[in-house]
């Protein structure tokens, strides 16, 4: 089997190649890529290495809201002062992997990879992120919560990079929550997690709510159903009842060697009510 790399120097040369060229498979830090290629899994394609593409390099740049540029990787949330203004991504940083992980992933990656255990991207849909995808044609920004159609099925024609994310500012008085459960506490794939994020008045009323989870069904899920359930009402504890209820006709885990689909329910309900009534 054949691979090559094709290693583009600027924006233009990359958009140019994926226009011109097929099979070609866009590679950043490469954590994710490595793994189906030690596996044998990877079919023989050229990638197209987007480390010396300059327009995508690190970039953290906070102005009203977050723009991380597509080669941000997880270590530069992590030592930067973007982690006070958006914890649950340091959070998320902190346990995605190992230290040499976090310093070569990306965000973006972690995005493309359109893994159901992804440990970045539910974070940032928790926090309203847009995807900006860019191709000859234009660029384009789309809602991360409606990027994905299926498994490892994506809004992304393959003529188009990921050229950067973004998040909103970030309003006061909303309360955050972020856990992942798995065998370990640290490098390990996720069993279930849950990024949320609610805003309550002062009646106890649930003004706005966020509830992202992974590992739960075949992409990462923003339950909407069961935010309608939250939405506009006093969050009491027969609320909760009926929002853990919804959730649980919301999601669609699996059984494998992680896990079951009965503990992966149980815990995700017992994640949701935590959240809650904490």
């Amino acid at each position: 089997m054949t691979f090559e790399v094709l290693t583009p120097r600027s924006l233009t040369e990359a958009l140019d190649a994926l226009d011109s060229e097929k099979n070609l498979l866009p590679m950043a830090g490469a954590t994710d890529l490595m793994v189906y290629l030690e596996a044998g899994s990877l079919p023989a394609c050229t990638f197209l290495n987007l480390q010396e593409v300059s327009e995508l390099r690190p970039s953290l740049s906070v102005n009203g809201g977050l723009t991380l540029g597509a080669l941000t990787t997880y270590r530069d949330v992590r030592v930067s002062s973007v982690k006070d203004d958006f914890p649950m991504l340091a959070r998320a940083a902190r346990e995605i992997g190992s230290l040499a992980i976090q310093s070569r992933g990306t965000w973006a990656g972690n995005i493309a990879n359109a893994s159901p255990a992804a440990d970045g991207v539910p974070a940032l849909m928790a926090y309203d992120a847009d995807v900006e995808l860019a191709s000859k044609k234009g660029r384009r920004r789309i809602p991360l919560s409606s990027f994905y159609r299926g498994y490892k099925q994506m809004d992304r024609r393959p003529d188009e990079l990921i050229a950067a994310v973004h998040l909103p500012s970030r309003p006061p008085g909303w309360r955050e929550y972020f856990r992942k459960v798995g065998t370990r506490r640290f490098q390990a794939i996720s069993k279930t997690l849950l990024a949320g994020r609610i805003l309550m008045d002062s009646e106890n009323v649930v003004k706005d709510v966020r509830l992202v989870f992974a590992s739960v069904a075949p992409y990462t899920l923003r339950a909407v159903r069961t935010e309608g359930v939250l939405r506009g009402r006093e969050l009491t504890p027969a609320l909760v009842h009926r929002a853990v209820e919804s959730l649980q006709d919301e999601i669609h885990p699996i059984g494998d060697i992680r896990s079951t689909e009965a503990y992966r329910r149980r815990v995700t309900s017992n994640l949701l009510r935590d959240f809650l009534q904490n």
